[in-house]
């Protein structure tokens, strides 16, 4: 019978996620990895053994799951207004209102491999899909529900930057207080 791990993969993958938001991929040092799950670097490497790239996957593949919570009640919710509002308020408690930074922008940076910039890619266009989907639920024409999704993300996104430069959580709950108007109306 196998040890059971002292630390879950959901704990790792959130306290590695918070290494990389904070660094970047490639100012993500394996010191800093190790040190923020609480692991040595022969355990984490244990657990992930094709390094820092592995990681970075993991922490990815983590948020997937959880993006697929956020945006589920833009599929589900019967007034899309409603279920723009609720994926709002899921982003706002992963985003902490705003103070923590995106890692898909951060995954990104320069020094990520290719496979770690195209799984963030997947990611953020699942996100435009999903906001687009809605969009058109609520009668945009397929053209203007697009728009409206990428005006969307890039408000997102950009009061991500602003709350987190100003230390003012207002910024992105003023922006995802609009979200319903812009992609719902």
């Amino acid at each position: 019978m196998g040890r059971t791990a002292s630390v879950d993969d959901e704990l790792i993958h959130a306290r590695l996620a918070a290494v990389f938001r904070a660094s970047g991929y490639a100012g993500a040092s394996l010191s800093d990895l190790s040190r923020a799950v609480g692991l040595q670097r022969a355990s984490l490497y244990h657990r992930f053994p094709d390094g820092k790239p592995a990681m970075a996957a993991a922490v990815l593949t983590s948020m997937e799951t959880q993006f697929g919570d956020i945006l589920q009640p833009l599929a589900s919710e019967p007034d899309v207004a409603e279920g723009v509002a609720e994926m709002a308020r899921r982003m706002a408690l992963v985003y902490k209102d705003g103070l923590m930074a995106c890692v898909l922008d951060t995954m990104t940076l320069s020094g990520a491999p290719q496979g770690i910039r195209d799984q963030a890619t997947r990611l953020a266009r699942t996100w435009l899909q999903a906001m687009s989907d809605a969009a058109a639920r609520a009668g945009a024409s397929e053209q203007d529900a697009q728009r409206r999704a990428r005006a969307a993300l890039v408000r997102i996104e950009g009061a991500l930057v602003v709350a987190r430069v100003l230390d003012d959580s207002s910024v992105f709950e003023q922006v995802l207080g609009e979200l319903p108007d812009l992609l719902a109306s």
